[in-house]
């Protein structure tokens, strides 16, 4: 893990702020979902995306890379490889 020196303290409401660099840089803008895992005593935040990343289709994800894609597209992906 990589440490950003940047230190935030949580709310009276369990919040935190994530500071801007770190959103511009994760690609998350205001009212982006975030999943949230636990990795033995390390919280993880993870931009949610559900959706195929180059269609946008929801069904038959498969998870590539960290990056979730439909078997269509994958398939598409396979296909221009092995030309």
């Amino acid at each position: 893990m990589k440490s950003t020196g940047i230190v935030r303290k949580v709310d009276e409401l369990g919040r935190i702020v994530l500071p801007i660099e770190l959103r511009r840089t994760f690609g998350i803008a205001e009212k982006d979902a975030l999943e949230i895992y636990v990795d033995g005593e390390n919280i993880i935040l993870r931009k949610y995306e559900p959706d195929c990343i180059f269609c946008g289709n929801a069904k038959d994800i498969e998870v590539f890379k960290n990056r979730n894609v439909c078997s269509e597209c994958m398939a598409e992906l396979k296909e221009k490889v092995l030309v």
